[in-house]
């Protein structure tokens, strides 16, 4: 019996497998997680219907699955269709996750490009596609080491 709060089967056996270093993407629903993932990354979709699975969701799981030693959002634009005058309302979930978590991280946002450069590296072991509505919601978490 497990005694976190995450209980996805294919989930857990690919956390099982990850080390130090190794990154899960926690994707919105307009992330193109099929073109956009590590040469090794796997894809699970948890996207049943609009705003159900949420990023917030999978995060809270994986937090009490296995230590995270770093977060990254993806940096809203400031310009353009997509423009936001400030954080994503997402982020501040985020932070309220993550201290519920007991964590003392930070978000560490990257500029959108570099963002997708930093998920299709060798190291992205895992992609988990929600139906997240929420503008820049995709986060990047990467795997730290049991104390």
């Amino acid at each position: 019996m497990l005694n976190h709060k995450l209980i996805h089967p294919e989930i857990n056996a690919i956390l099982g497998r990850a080390g130090h270093h190794s990154t899960i993407l926690i994707a919105d629903g307009n992330y193109p997680a099929a073109s956009k993932r590590g040469p090794r990354a796997e894809l699970v979709s948890l996207n049943l219907m609009p705003g159900v699975v949420t990023c917030t969701q999978v995060l809270e799981a994986i937090l009490s699955a296995v230590p995270i030693e770093a977060i990254h959002t993806m940096m809203y634009e400031t310009e353009g269709p997509y423009a936001l005058k400030g954080d994503p309302e997402v982020w501040e979930s985020y932070r309220q996750t993550l201290k519920a978590a007991g964590s003392s991280l930070k978000l560490e946002p990257i500029e959108k490009w570099k963002f997708y450069d930093a998920v299709v590296t060798p190291d992205h072991v895992l992609t988990v596609q929600t139906a997240d509505q929420q503008r820049y919601a995709n986060v990047l978490l990467h795997i730290g080491v049991r104390m």
